[in-house]
């Protein structure tokens, strides 16, 4: 009887190479898990990462970050940052990812006594992308609102205005005679946001959620319908679905930036948002500041580039990507800095206040002052439609990842039972996810996205990728990390990028997670401070993405036979199947360690593949010398 063929030559271009005679009329498909699928376009991968990346933070974080910390000065640190922390640490995911062609459970085969840490990933994500769909529902409601002749966060006088509201028409006409005091006065977008949308009138504190707001529900059942028909296929729809999401907000951001610059005004904006001030990199929090926004807009530690990055083929080159990924991030925040900036210049002129008045960052910026800035417009509706449909299209991009994260995670577990069901099993956690976001839909609702928002993802992510970095480097090694790079993209990574995984990203990281320690401040929204034990049940929610790694440690230990420390060094050694995916790009030590394996030189199935030998033929052939001469060196 013949032995049974290896998954990854189910459907073999060669069979008369691999296959006896006796098995090729058998089912070869019976016993293997559906085929895991890859991009099916060239730039699905590219612009995926571009639209992972590239998201809300770089509209409403970053500019306001940036003018707070020295303006136009706070780019030094900025690139410092991206280039010690943020493009060093997104290669080795996006490496990990593509040399594996695993999620982010199933690739700590490389080392199963810290599966924890992927386990760690998958709550974080599931956590974040329950509150994430949230901001996506608030933006449809806006959009929904903007398909009107005239905003209704306009003017004052609707039911859910108070006294105190004031029309910034008033405040114009006021400004030709006497200068208006609006220190104890709210804008009309103020109120609209708070008192409509929110109703958080109808809420006492975190406690108190209050019902259920019915078109914010309604609009969150439509956020999550929109994210689940296009991951319905995975990759295959998602991969399409981008070409759209990933561009066309680079279309609005050149519209509002074009018109930003032409109101009168605007000069004064972006003059406030980058004027450097150099003392200010003197100060540790500004440092700390850029590696932070570095952190979360590039979106390491989420599992979302080694998921995506698992997809493709096995010698795509992530080496070019992550540069074209990580500057083409940067250079995007620096430009929606100049479209925020050129209209909150233009706002504050219209006011007769200064530019640190209007400017606010997070959900203030684009549920309060944007809007208001939009009404000071002509056409105003148009402008407010499109600044929304490309917040709209930010916030799906990454979605798409929190859930294609999630849903490869657990069925790369188990691909016999999970993988020929995934668009069911997608359907349930969307369902799931949604339930489980309903708290956020009520007048409370506010208070409950901002705990998840300060607790869900942060010093979690932190530990997250201090200890990928610390595990890659130091117990799987250095070296054999960089053979593996060799064997996939032809050459080895340089001392930049050694030095950075060895030493300067996980020092930096570090130091964030000792600064976010150091510095905790409790959560607030507004003048409403959090009680005791929302505080609490928020570091709870942090520390349990944590603990995943020790509870982790522990069922890999108990898993194994010997002594305490026999069992943890064999759970430390990657299992036997690590490695390439496809037996044809397995070398050196990886060659017949895929279960079922009868192909004894992978290399015959490459010649008769490609018709002779490629780059990568020659670079497998050089890394299996380099191997052997190791062995006989050590012998």
């Amino acid at each position: 009887v013949p032995s049974p063929i290896p998954c990854s030559l189910a459907q073999p271009v060669t069979p008369e190479l691999l296959v006896s005679p006796s098995s090729q009329d058998g089912d070869l498909g019976s016993e293997c898990p559906e085929d895991r699928g890859n991009w099916t376009g060239r730039l699905d991968f590219l612009l995926s990462c571009i639209g992972y990346c590239v998201g809300l933070g770089n509209v409403w974080r970053f500019p306001y970050r940036a003018y707070t910390n020295g303006g136009g000065a706070f780019l030094v640190p900025y690139f410092i940052m991206l280039a010690i922390c943020g493009i060093p640490i997104f290669f080795m995911e996006l490496s990990l990812g593509q040399f594996s062609s695993l999620g982010p459970l199933a690739v700590w085969k490389i080392s199963p006594l810290f599966k924890g840490v992927g386990m760690g990933t998958i709550l974080i994500v599931s956590l974040v992308a329950i509150y994430y769909n949230m901001i996506i529902a608030y933006v449809l409601f806006y959009l929904f609102a903007s398909l009107t002749s005239d905003l209704p966060w306009q003017h004052c006088g609707n039911w859910w205005n108070t006294d105190l509201c004031l029309d910034h028409h008033v405040i114009k006409v006021g400004n030709t005679t006497f200068p208006v005091n609006i220190t104890n006065t709210v804008s009309p977008s103020e109120e609209y946001w708070s008192r409509y949308v929110l109703h958080i009138q109808g809420s006492s504190g975190i406690g108190d959620p209050g019902r259920i707001r019915w078109n914010l529900c309604l609009c969150l059942l439509l956020s999550w319908t929109i994210v689940y028909l296009c991951i319905l296929k995975g990759v295959k729809s998602s991969g399409k679905v981008v070409y759209f999401t990933a561009t066309f907000p680079y279309l609005i951001l050149v519209m509002l930036l074009i018109r930003g610059v032409t109101l009168e005004g605007a000069w004064k904006g972006i003059r406030f948002y980058l004027t450097p001030q150099f003392d200010h990199l003197l100060s540790s929090k500004v440092w700390i500041e850029a590696a932070l926004q570095i952190f979360y807009s590039l979106g390491v530690g989420f599992g979302g580039l080694l998921t995506f990055a698992s997809y493709n083929t096995f010698h795509q080159n992530i080496y070019r990507d992550t540069f074209i990924v990580t500057l083409g991030n940067a250079i995007t925040s620096i430009l929606a800095g100049f479209a925020i900036f050129s209209v909150l210049g233009y706002m504050s002129q219209e006011l007769g206040v200064p530019v640190n008045q209007v400017a606010k960052a997070g959900p203030g910026l684009a549920f309060v002052v944007y809007p208001q800035a939009m009404t000071m417009l002509p056409l105003s509706p148009f402008w407010s439609f499109l600044f929304f449909f490309m917040l709209l299209t930010l916030g799906l991009d990454s979605q798409f990842a929190f859930m294609e994260t999630i849903v490869t995670a657990v069925t790369d577990e188990f691909p016999y039972y999970l993988r020929p069901k995934k668009a069911s099993f997608s359907a349930v956690i969307c369902i799931a996810l949604f339930l489980m976001g309903l708290i956020l839909t009520t007048e409370g609702g506010m208070y409950w996205l901002v705990l998840l928002d300060d607790y869900s993802a942060g010093f979690g992510v932190m530990v997250v990728v201090i200890t990928t970095c610390l595990v890659v480097t130091r117990v799987y090694g250095m070296k054999r990390f960089c053979r593996d790079i060799h064997m996939m993209l032809g050459f080895k990574p340089g001392p930049y990028f050694r030095a950075c995984w060895m030493v300067l990203s996980p020092a930096t990281m570090m130091a964030l997670l000792a600064y976010n320690i150091i510095k905790y401040q409790p959560s607030e929204y507004g003048s409403y401070r959090f009680p005791a034990w929302a505080e609490v049940l928020g570091i709870l929610m942090g520390v349990l993405s944590c603990l995943m790694i020790p509870v982790g440690t522990v069922i890999a230990v108990l898993r194994e036979e010997g002594t305490l420390w026999e069992r943890v060094q064999q759970a430390s050694r990657p299992a036997m199947d690590w490695g390439p995916s496809l037996e044809e790009n397995r070398t050196g030590m990886y060659v017949a360690s895929l279960a079922g394996s009868q192909s004894p030189k992978p290399l015959m199935v490459h010649m008769r593949k490609y018709g002779g030998i490629t780059s990568y033929e020659n670079t497998a052939i050089e890394v299996d010398r380099e191997m052997e001469e190791e062995e006989e060196s050590m012998m």
